[in-house]
């Protein structure tokens, strides 16, 4: 049994040292399982002033009084002072102990033990004494083990939900990582069958009036900032008794972990990047199904994003992946709510730096149409993007902002992963301000493809040979053909956009018909063109 670093009364007994002495208990049997933290030898009559709580005091009985009074005295101070159990050797001043110490101490609910032979207590104390130390040492271990763990996850390049996790696995209860005004950045474990550990804080945190506390059976455990003060607190490990009682080797470990996630978010810079990142973790386990939408919502709410019964907007802007500068992620997210704050409608961004991609949903709220709320989403994106750096001037990877189909969160997940995988096939179509997801499904089908030998093969007979004139010949006659079939035919239009005369582009038109020995005005033929010219963004080498 967990000792909280001593030993119990009843394996104190048990040792050879005091079962030598013929130990009877003689009240409060069941309270043998209390904490011996010390012990201690003394016959003073005011030893009970000198204790701090958790001894197992010895004694001859010699400062125990004379009187019933006095002893019922006696025991009480001994109790109100929290020691472990009374130890009573007989002989030198009692054959039996009397009435008023036994009844005082089981009023007490003091455990008291007469022993019926003489042993020494020196030697009873550097036995016991030497348990406890090793017990010490055993939790001690127990907490190093934590540490070696959580730093060999951080030095194979995990982060704060592994850490989390570890110190989790091994108090076999939640473990939730908050900010010091008690917002959830991580959440780790599970809680009692059937509750989810986000519910299980959610409910913490409306019991809990104020912050600096935990509730009863909880451990917090401060994560030290970076301040200068010697205060500074940049987090708070919240440790819950769900499952189980948490005992001293659990707060052990959590200072251990505590001080490995100091170091992992001074690494993360701040707080806002460590939960934008959060909740681009569970914006993506929504996107490939690793939460169900039944759950999503309570998910989502700790979080901070209650959309109500509102519709869902998913949308997903895609930069260049890292590396980035230092920070640049989470003054991303904090830049894009401030931006998205004007809309006024509910949002939770997340950020995905090694995908490269922001996720987030945003509550469709009556009155609104979708295109408008894409066209200032897309403009917050953008906005937030360029007040982190992240989107420059001539970079070759521009930003690309994509929406998805609005619905209930049933077709939020699929909404994502839609809207995730659009963005990525249409890198490198003509910038807009952002897309619409379904108008990318060929791209997107095109880009599933892009690995199959077949899909090169088509893009080199329908296009090879104008490929080919590009890399010799002047004029370049492939973005004639681009700008004939996106105006679907129509010439003149055509002839705008080139900045050409109606003529010169019939000449570049003949040209390349006779080049891929294709009929333009074919409709079969403009759709094989078509699908060409957007797949070959794909084979490229």
């Amino acid at each position: 049994m967990e000792t909280e670093g001593g030993i119990t009364v009843r394996r104190a007994l048990e040792l050879p040292g005091l079962r030598a002495g013929l130990p009877e208990v003689l009240t409060c049997a069941d309270r043998l399982d209390r904490t011996v933290r010390w012990v201690h030898a003394g016959e003073a009559p005011n030893i009970p002033a000198l204790l701090k709580g958790g001894e197992l005091l010895l004694s001859t009985g010699l400062g125990l009084g004379s009187r019933p009074a006095d002893q019922r005295a006696y025991v009480r101070k001994l109790a109100d002072r929290g020691i472990a159990a009374l130890v009573v050797e007989l002989g030198a001043r009692f054959e039996r102990l009397p009435t008023a110490i036994v009844e005082a101490a089981r009023t007490a609910g003091l455990p008291l033990v007469q022993l019926h032979r003489e042993v020494p207590f020196v030697a009873v104390t550097e036995e016991i004494h030497t348990e406890i130390v090793n017990g010490h040492y055993a939790l001690l271990q127990r907490a190093e083990e934590v540490h070696r763990r959580c730093t060999r996850a951080v030095l194979g390049g995990g982060g704060v939900p592994q850490v989390l996790g570890i110190l989790a696995e091994f108090a076999a209860n939640p473990v939730f990582l908050e900010t010091p005004d008690g917002r959830l950045l991580f959440a780790a474990g599970a809680g009692p069958v059937g509750a989810d550990p986000l519910q299980v804080w959610e409910g913490l945190r409306g019991a809990r009036a104020a912050r600096e506390a935990p509730p009863a059976g909880a451990l917090l455990v401060e994560v030290p900032g970076g301040g200068l003060g010697a205060g500074s607190v940049r987090a708070r490990l919240v440790l819950l008794a769900v499952s189980g009682p948490l005992v001293t080797v659990h707060r052990m470990a959590a200072e251990r972990a505590a001080g490995i996630l100091a170091v992992v978010l001074m690494q993360a810079r701040q707080e806002d990047e460590v939960a934008a990142r959060g909740r681009g973790d569970f914006l993506t386990d929504l996107a490939e199904g690793r939460i169900a939408p039944g759950d999503a919502p309570a998910q989502a709410g700790v979080l901070g994003f209650r959309p109500g019964g509102d519709p869902l907007l998913p949308v997903v802007m895609r930069l260049a992946p890292e590396p980035a500068p230092s920070g640049s992620w989470a003054l991303l997210a904090r830049a894009v709510t401030e931006e998205l704050a004007a809309v006024g409608a509910p949002v939770l961004v997340g950020v995905r730096p090694v995908e490269g991609r922001v996720p987030l949903l945003l509550a469709l709220r009556p009155g609104t149409t979708r295109a408008a709320l894409g066209d200032r989403v897309a403009a917050a994106l953008r906005a937030g993007a360029g007040r982190a750096g992240l989107e420059r001037a001539g970079d070759r990877t521009p930003v690309v902002v994509v929406v998805g189909a609005a619905g209930g969160w049933a077709a939020a997940g699929a909404g994502l992963r839609h809207a995730a995988e659009a963005a990525t096939a249409a890198q490198g179509l003509g910038e807009r301000p952002w897309y619409d997801a379904r108008s990318l499904d060929i791209d997107l089908l095109l880009w599933r493809l892009r690995d199959h030998p077949d899909l090169a093969s088509f893009v080199d007979r329908a296009i090879g040979p104008l490929r080919e004139h590009d890399r010799t010949s002047r004029p370049a006659l492939l973005p004639t053909l681009e700008a004939y079939l996106a105006h679907a035919g129509r010439k003149a239009e055509a002839a705008r956009e080139l900045h050409l005369n109606r003529q010169t582009l019939y000449n570049r038109l003949a040209r390349i018909g006779e080049l891929l020995g294709t009929d333009l005005d074919d409709p079969q033929a403009v759709l094989a063109l078509s699908l060409a010219l957007r797949a070959r963004r794909h084979t490229l080498q």
